[in-house]
């Protein structure tokens, strides 16, 4: 990277989403001090993450009641309107799969998640973790023969990454889908010999920030600007 950086013509380089105390983010750091580059902090955001290494009855005894009501507690109401599974399309049918997380983000958000283009970047990606001796877990949850909620997860070396999700909004008043179907993933998850953390990583809900009612752990993501140009970093000091 430090020689990427000393052979390339450039005047900015930003670094997005790094954790707090990781390698990467120290490296940067080092390289910014050697060459006597800026380096700027841009923004940050919260990460969080489910611990799996105890029981998850004692998880969810660790919880407030509202909690576990969204996340288990009305699993009842969800199974008394038909036959209710779970199923992972990886990879028999990861197209469809795509397509149900597609159509709930746009019902919810107004525009499209996917694309022909983004949705060849998943393949690979997947294709790839999978190669890695990872696993990708698409899940997808059935309620009477219609799919009503998908999880976009992959295991990779313990650890859970929920990477996105979607759910019929409209499919009951009294059910958050999407908090129910997170519940199955965390249930699995501290059931799982080979898993000790599922990872929410960043991000909030649409009305809540939801993954600091679930989450055990709390960590930092962190972008950064490192300021290569003497103009530009007397421009950023006079800005402060």
């Amino acid at each position: 990277m430090e020689q990427m950086l000393q052979e390339q013509p450039w005047t900015e380089a930003v670094f997005n989403d790094l954790r707090t105390g990781s390698e990467e983010l120290s490296a940067l750091v080092t390289i910014a001090a050697t060459h006597n580059w800026a380096f700027r902090i841009t923004a940050s955001d919260n990460g969080y993450a489910v611990s799996t290494s105890g029981s998850f009855d004692n998880y969810l005894a660790s919880l407030g009641a509202n909690s576990r009501l969204r996340l288990v507690n009305r699993r009842k109401i969800l199974e008394s309107l038909g036959s209710v599974r779970e199923e992972n399309l990886w990879p028999s049918d990861v197209d469809a799969f795509f397509q149900h997380l597609n159509r709930f983000h746009l019902a919810r958000w107004k525009k499209n998640c996917v694309t022909p283009t983004s949705l060849e970047f998943h393949k690979k990606f997947l294709s790839r973790v999978e190669a890695e001796g990872g696993r990708p877990l698409l899940s997808v949850l059935h309620c009477d023969g219609n799919v009503v909620s998908v999880l976009y997860n992959v295991w990779y070396r313990g650890v859970i990454y929920n990477i996105q999700a979607g759910f019929d909004e409209k499919f009951h008043k009294k059910l958050s889908l999407g908090s129910l179907h997170l519940g199955y993933a965390v249930e699995d998850a501290f059931e799982a010999q080979d898993t000790h953390r599922l990872d929410l990583l960043a991000g909030q809900g649409k009305n809540e920030d939801y993954k600091s009612r679930f989450a055990t752990d709390q960590y930092q993501f962190i972008s950064i600007m490192l300021v290569k140009s003497v103009l530009f970093r007397a421009l950023y000091w006079m800005r402060g």
